[in-house]
Order: C-alpha cells, then sequence, then structure tokens
C-alpha cells in the first residue's frame, strides 16, 4: 500500500488503463454513437468536415471538434473500426481523472486525497457510461476542467498570469467547441459562483489580473464559436432551421420536474453512498481538515445541480458535470475516513461504512453465481473470462470483507478500485454470452451485394442511426417533411421503417410491384414481441419494379 501512496499518477494511469482500454468492441453502437461516427465517417469520406453531415444532411446541433478527433483516428485505423473509433473518447476520460487530480493536488496540497478524487470520478458510474456510449460530453467536460484548472492557476498564482490565461482560453474554447456552452454553464459557473463565495476572489483582486482574463475571454469565444459564425454565414437556411429546433427542444423534449436531478449521487454508481454522506454538510464541516476546499466543492456540486435543474429538458447523462466536484468532495470524505476510522469514529458514523464496503464485498463474492444465473450457461469460448473474472473478484470480496473487520479503509477503498478494473478487464467480455436476439440480422453486407446487382437502395422514413452506421454509407430517404420522391429508376431496393410500412404500400400502390424481401433487425438481444425490443431497430427490405 506504501507504493500505492507514493505513486498516486502511476495508480491513476494504471487504473485508467485497465478500465478504458480494452475490450472497446465488445458492446454494441449505439443511437448516439451511431450519430457520431456517421459524422466522422461521412468527414473521411465526403469531405464534411466543416458543414458537417449525418446521412448527407446538415448536422448542425454539436459543433464538430469531438467528430474530427474521432474522423481521424478513423481515417488511421479504419472509419469501419469501431475500436479505434471509441479510443480517443477513452483515453479523454483518462486525462479527465488526470485533470480532476491536478486540480485537487493544487487545491489540498495531498497527493493522497488528489488520487483518491480522481479515482472515484473515473470509477462513477455515469462517467464510464457516457464513455460505453460515447457522446461528446466526455470532450466538452474534459477541456472545461482543463480550462478550469488554468483558470484557478490564474486566480491564485503570481506569475505565468499570460500564460495561464491563454491557456484556460484554449481549454474553455475547446469545450464550446465540442457541445457548445453545456460545460460553460453545467461546470464553469457553478465553480466560479463557488470560487466567489467560498474565496471572494481575493487573490484575483489583489494580483490585478483583470487583463489576462480579458485576453482569456476573447480567446475562448474566437476558439469556441467561430464554427457556429462560419456555418451561420455559409448555410444560414439550414443552420437557423436547426438552431430554432433545437430552442425549442429545451422547452418541449424531455421535460422533467425541478427535482428530477435531486438523487444525482445515485449517479456515481459503486460510490452513492459515500457520495451521500459527504453532502451533509452540518455533519462534515466539523470534521474534515481542508474546511473551505470542502466548502468549495460542496457549493460547487449544489450550484451545479441547481442551475440544470433550472432547464426544463432533462437527461441522466446532464448530470455528468455533477459528478466532477462531487468526486473531490466524496475525495475529501474519504481523507476524513482513511485518517480517523479507528479513532475518532463513532458506532452511527461507522454504520454507512460499513454498509457501503459490504455491499462492495458481496458484489465480488456473489459474482460468479449472478453472471453464470444471467448467461444462462452460455459460456462456449467464454470459460477462460468466466473462471478469471470470478476468482479475481470473489478474492476481491473476500478482502474487503476482511479489511473491512480489521477498519482497513484504504485498502478497502484500493479494493474496489480493482474490483472495478477486474469488471472492465474480465468480465465485459462476458457480455457476448448474454442470450442473443434470435431474429438478428445485420444490414452490413446489403450494400455490396446491392451494387453487385446495380440496385439503387433508398429509405422510406426516419431509419434509425444504427441501421445507417451499420449500412456503411448513407441513403437517401424517400420521404421528407414537405413531399414523396419517386425514384427513375425502372427497379430500386427501398429499407422501409415498420412504422411507415402502410404509408409506403398506398405511395407504391398500382403503379408499382413491391416484394419483401426480408428484414433486418438490429436489437442485439431483445428478441421481437418482447417488451424490450426496439421498432425503430427493426427494418423491412423491399424490391420495387414500375409496372
Amino acid at each position: 500500500m506504501d507504493w500505492i501512496k507514493n505513486n498516486p499518477v502511476s495508480v491513476l494511469l494504471i487504473s485508467g488503463v485497465a478500465i478504458f482500454l480494452f475490450h472497446l468492441e465488445v458492446i454494441p453502437v449505439s443511437i448516439m454513437e451511431a450519430r457520431n461516427f456517421i459524422t466522422a465517417r461521412e468527414m473521411v469520406t465526403d469531405g464534411n468536415w466543416l458543414l458537417t453531415t449525418m446521412n448527407e444532411l446538415p448536422r448542425y446541433e454539436k459543433p464538430p471538434l469531438p467528430s474530427w478527433i474521432t474522423a481521424l483516428f478513423g481515417w488511421v485505423f479504419g472509419i469501419d473500426n469501431v475500436a479505434a473509433l471509441r479510443f480517443p473518447t477513452m483515453l479523454m476520460a483518462i486525462l479527465l481523472g488526470y485533470t480532476s487530480y491536478s486540480l485537487s493536488l493544487r487545491l489540498l496540497n495531498d497527493k493522497l486525497v488528489a488520487m483518491t478524487s480522481a479515482l472515484v470520478l473515473i470509477t462513477s458510474f455515469y462517467i464510464i457510461g457516457i464513455t460505453m456510449e460515447a457522446p461528446w460530453d466526455i470532450y466538452t467536460h474534459g477541456f472545461m476542467l482543463m480550462g478550469i484548472y488554468f483558470l484557478y492557476l490564474l486566480f491564485i498564482a503570481p506569475s505565468n498570469q499570460w500564460r495561464n490565461s491563454v491557456i484556460a482560453g484554449l481549454f474553455i474554447g475547446l469545450s464550446i467547441m465540442s457541445k457548445g456552452p453545456i460545460s460553460f454553464y453545467g461546470l464553469l459557473l457553478p465553480f466560479l459562483l463557488a470560487y466567489g463565495i467560498v474565496y471572494r476572489y481575493k487573490y484575483f483582486r489583489r494580483n490585478k489580473k483583470i487583463l489576462p482574463s480579458l485576453l482569456l475571454t476573447v480567446i475562448a469565444i474566437v476558439v469556441g464559436l467561430w464554427w457556429f459564425v462560419y456555418v451561420r454565414l455559409a448555410d444560414p437556411d439550414a443552420f437557423l432551421a436547426i438552431t430554432q429546433k433545437e430552442t425549442a427542444n429545451w422547452h418541449s423534449y424531455n421535460v422533467r420536474p425541478f427535482y428530477y436531478y435531486w438523487s444525482f449521487f445515485v449517479q456515481s454508481g459503486l460510490w452513492t453512498i459515500p457520495a451521500l454522506i459527504s453532502l451533509l454538510y452540518p455533519y462534515l464541516i466539523k470534521r474534515v481538515k481542508h474546511k473551505q476546499v470542502y466548502k468549495l466543492t460542496f457549493l460547487w456540486t449544489i450550484i451545479s445541480v441547481i442551475l440544470l435543474s433550472i432547464i426544463p429538458e432533462k437527461k441522466s447523462r446532464y448530470l455528468v458535470p455533477v459528478l466532477i466536484p462531487l468526486a473531490l468532495n466524496v475525495g475529501i470524505y474519504f481523507s476524513y475516513l482513511f485518517s480517523h476510522f479507528k479513532t475518532k469514529l463513532g458506532r452511527q458514523e461507522k454504520i454507512p461504512v460499513y454498509l457501503h464496503f459490504g455491499i462492495v464485498g458481496l458484489i465480488g463474492i456473489a459474482f460468479p453465481i449472478v453472471a453464470y444465473l444471467i448467461l444462462k450457461g452460455n459460456l462456449d469460448n467464454l470459460w477462460m473470462y468466466y473462471i478469471t473474472s470470478s476468482l479475481a473478484l470473489v478474492a476481491i470480496g473476500v478482502f474487503i470483507v476482511i479489511y473491512l473487520v480489521k477498519n482497513k479503509i484504504f485498502h478497502c477503498f484500493i479494493l474496489s478500485i480493482g474490483l472495478i478494473a477486474t469488471i472492465k478487464l474480465l468480465a465485459i467480455p462476458l457480455a457476448e454470452g448474454i442470450e442473443k436476439n434470435k431474429e438478428y440480422s445485420s444490414i452490413s453486407n446489403l450494400r455490396t451485394s446491392m451494387l453487385d446487382k446495380g440496385t439503387t437502395l433508398y429509405s422510406f422514413g426516419e431509419i434509425s442511426p444504427e441501421m445507417i452506421w451499420d449500412f456503411g454509407s448513407s441513403l437517401a430517404d424517400l420521404k421528407t417533411e414537405n413531399n414523396i420522391k419517386i425514384p427513375n429508376n425502372e427497379t430500386f431496393g427501398v429499407l422501409v421503417a415498420q412504422v411507415d410500412e402502410n404509408e409506403f404500400k398506398r405511395i407504391f400502390g398500382p403503379e408499382y410491384m413491391y416484394e419483401l424481401i426480408g428484414t433486418f433487425d438490429l436489437n442485439p438481444y431483445a428478441n421481437p414481441g418482447s417488451k424490450a425490443h426496439k421498432g425503430r431497430l427493426a427494418n423491412n427490405l423491399y424490391i420495387v419494379k414500375k409496372q
């Protein structure tokens, strides 16, 4: 354990690699991934680097920086290589953890607490979750945290003011270029408000940093907004239409009540109980060593939740910026436990700690039984992963219980990180053993077979992004918002969304002959007819001929 305490960066790097950089191809491509990967693919194949597209239609809802990064990896390693396309997102998660460590170290001057906070962050449920879905949230919040780190240096350090302002402005701009003002509102603004309440910007006023701050602002605006200005000038009609739609969504799409986010600490997953205890301000403020920093991280967390709650549109992944200061908060709580669990904590204070690590230990011990029941014995070619993961997780669970009895909380914490790393490293491949959809049918070879026959393929109705991604190129939609396009071809193929079946048959009625060739179903696990089966992932292929 001494090596771990003395080498926090190495521990963080090893944990990050184990958690994020293996088995990137196992999980099926999600809807968010498919949208982003299609945009990246069309950058490489069609050259749409600035006027970005999805299925050859304008896609200006999100700025293009993460798509550029993904497209570059796809260009080098293969644009259909899912592992390569996911790789930069995983690197960004590791960088997020390292930046959290660096900021915490600056705030606390304590390597152990800084490492603890960073490890809590990269093992939080939704941090891992958004990397598995590959939305661009990890980029916008990662770059913003880097900006906050250098902004904090600008506030407190008497030297390198201009350097810190330039770098902070650059990273804040890159955050905006990743997903607009989302992280500015959800992460930076709460930090500025919390910092002002706790420290009242005394170092800022004392060192006269107004001009460097103005430079920072200019750089952030230029780097963050130039693409929006370019698209507004180059394609004004599409830009305005998309902007109006996106603005309307904030008030009409996924609208949730104000209190929807107030179970936010649950999004930290394994750390739910410590996260909840870390938010008991009257309890911890009397006990923790770093009182001012605890005030900062507490207020940063709460203000972020309040600001996000004000916006009518709400999704679980929008809570990701809250998890960043919350992890710092949890790290401070754990530092109190590491130092005083044996000596100062009363019996009641120890109950949530025993409960938390007891549950974690039970997860490890119960894994072999639970995994076998879930997989229903489908372990062909997976026995090596099942046996090694079971042995490792049971051992971790047993040792957590042993060290918990001995009141060695730091040992329990490190073993908890090992449990998550082991699951990602050894247990994730077991997903291949989950019972598959018996009607699953990929569309990946259809494009080649249609080209070989000289038949052009179209879509009718909104085809899911996963289907377009699996197809391998764009699909022209015959059904637009205003009219129906009828191809001039004597024979052509049409991929029809099942919800549009009746309309398709009405349009291509007496004047055409159509023949159902088959159904393509991309639901990986849910069989047709089950509640989990998604109709948008199933499409029928017709060959249409003029009479």
